[in-house]
């Protein structure tokens, strides 16, 4: 089973796909935008990731308490001046697509609405995000799952039911090619709560391609996933921790993407396939391990006894498993100390 977006294949039999979150993490700026497509291509990210949102496609401007932000990293806030200070413009976003193509970086988004995806289809999109938060608003899930593009979805906050409901929508409206992360909802999330054994158990229940959305901090976490089977890696990525943007806390820097990228393919690349053959890399030790040598000087005839052989390295005699067999046969050759043991040094 495999996803293919822009060309390249997303699946267990290839390189972990990783995705560098651009977000809010503009800080307000297109030229900063743009800086950070060009490190995260320059890091080796597969692609990065918008959000497509205005305040007013998000919420509506409103002064009830359940509109207040009063705990997480964004506390203080309401949530249209939140959305008002992370939207990545509409306008952007055509500067912002074209330049990641000039690049040869993979560019598509998480639409929040309609329109969101309206823009996005113009601007020729070869997939959608949809992000935890999105994951019970089947009536977006339908819109973008109609387009016949590949979707990604996080789970977060999801059960198992509102988890199925996603999936039969998004295959009901026609789309086949479904990425499903594992996503813990917290901004950062505490390690402790990542839960990657889920990461599997997503993949195998609701057939699909399994992949985390990765909030923990640091990198460990994703590296631990994709050794667990993630087959796609989605981080926040900024360019400076520093600038304190809306989601720079909780987001890597190019170093840390760049180590990601490594990482993450390097553990891929061991975890290989069950079996007992002997790989490439050991077969030039094995003249290093024991085997059964001769320790004196003995002419034919000499019935061998214990102390006239030894189980040593290396390993160019018998096996030591004959030691046993060895001891009082009789010998029908001369042989020198160090001569390593063979069966035609043997009568019988």
């Amino acid at each position: 089973m495999t996803v293919t977006i822009d060309g390249r294949k997303i699946g267990p039999e290839h390189p972990p796909y990783i995705i560098a979150e651009l977000s809010a993490n503009h800080n307000g700026s297109l030229e900063r935008a743009l800086e950070t497509i060009d490190e995260a291509h320059r890091r080796g990210a597969s692609a990065v990731k918008l959000q497509t949102y205005t305040a007013d496609t998000m919420t509506i401007d409103s002064d009830r308490p359940e509109f207040q932000l009063t705990e997480g990293p964004w506390a203080g806030y309401k949530l249209y001046n939140l959305y008002q200070w992370a939207q990545t413009p509409f306008e952007w976003h055509q500067a912002m697509f074209e330049h990641a193509r000039k690049l040869g970086i993979t560019v598509f988004s998480t639409p929040f609405d309609e329109t969101a995806v309206d823009l996005l289809e113009s601007l020729n999109a070869p997939a959608y995000k949809i992000a935890s938060f999105e994951v019970t608003d089947l009536p977006l899930i339908e819109y973008i799952a109609k387009t016949g593009k590949p979707i990604i979805m996080s789970t977060g906050m999801a059960n198992e039911e509102e988890i199925q409901e996603a999936v039969d929508t998004v295959r009901s409206a026609g789309c086949e090619e479904l990425v499903l992360l594992h996503c813990i909802s917290s901004y950062p999330a505490p390690m402790d709560q990542a839960n990657l054994a889920q990461v599997m158990e997503l993949g195998r229940r609701f057939n699909a391609i399994p992949g985390l959305s990765d909030h923990t901090l640091g990198t460990t976490a994703s590296v631990a996933a994709v050794a667990l089977g993630a087959c796609l890696i989605e981080k926040h990525f900024t360019l400076s921790r520093g600038d304190k943007g809306p989601d720079s806390d909780f987001s890597i820097e190019p170093d840390e993407l760049e180590r990601l990228c490594v990482d993450t393919k390097d553990a891929w690349s061991s975890i290989g396939q069950v079996g007992y053959t002997r790989q490439q890399a050991e077969k030039g030790n094995r003249q290093f391990r024991r085997s059964i040598y001769f320790v004196k000087d003995l002419t034919a005839g000499t019935i061998v006894g214990e102390s006239d052989i030894r189980r040593i390295r290396p390993g160019s005699g018998l096996d030591p498993k004959f030691f046993r067999d060895l001891i009082g046969k009789r010998l029908k050759v001369d042989v020198k100390y160090g001569t390593p043991t063979s069966w035609e040094h043997f009568d019988g």
